[in-house]
């Protein structure tokens, strides 16, 4: 029988590094378990990661691909708090949440969290974010644990149902304005020609309509 998506993604580490070409490890393991994408994808696994994906479905061992990257050490992020300016864009590119701070505010490393992706590198504007080598020579599944890989994915999976929820959230706030726009038109514009009042109205209805649309969807 064919190893599913969840064996596959069981035998992944879990760094969420989007280095294979998705957007985390889950996809990969969607991808691989549809043949759309080869077991060599997975730079933090390593020669150790495509040797376990090799067994698990039965194809041929293959090294890994340099398309994707190079096994390497575990990192870990560190942010230079005389640069940091505050602007919360690392936090909200962390795919573990292993980063703390508020807006304006310096923000730090939760290292025993931080799963080495280097995500937030490319998003810091002034570059005060630097990655520092934690493992020595060990590299691939050598320089990462089992738990370590368990931790990550289940803050993973909390972070990506954080942002999905404040998404809903903000959708919500956003359509309440819209509705008490609506309901007083005349008292939230700066027009009084009634055909441009019924435009706008045109246009927040339909707009209403479109994010009614998208939660009964969701639903």
């Amino acid at each position: 029988m064919p190893a599913t998506a969840d064996q596959i993604l069981d035998a992944l580490p879990q760094t969420q590094c989007t280095r294979c070409g998705y957007p985390d490890c889950a996809a990969y393991a969607q991808a691989i378990a549809h043949g759309e994408a080869a077991i060599n994808q997975c730079p933090p696994g390593g020669a150790e990661g495509v040797a376990r994906l090799a067994a698990l479905t039965g194809q041929p061992l293959l090294p890994l691909n340099p398309d994707y990257g190079d096994e390497g050490p575990l990192t870990v992020a560190v942010i230079d708090e005389d640069w940091c300016i505050g602007c919360t864009l690392c936090l909200k590119a962390c795919p573990t949440d292993a980063i703390l701070g508020g807006n304006k505010r310096m923000h730090t490393v939760i290292e025993p969290y931080c799963t080495g992706c280097e995500l937030c590198i490319p998003v810091c504007p002034v570059d005060c974010i630097r990655m520092e080598n934690v493992s020595g020579e060990r590299s691939g599944w050598a320089a990462w644990s089992a738990e370590q890989a368990a931790t990550a994915r289940s803050r993973h999976a909390f972070h990506r149902d954080r942002l999905q929820r404040e998404t809903a959230e903000n959708e919500l706030r956003l359509e309440a304005k819209a509705q008490a726009k609506l309901a007083d038109l005349p008292a939230h514009s700066l027009h009084t020609d009634p055909a441009v009042l019924e435009r706008k109205r045109a246009v927040i209805e339909a707009a209403l309509a479109r994010a009614r649309a998208r939660r009964e969807g969701g639903a």
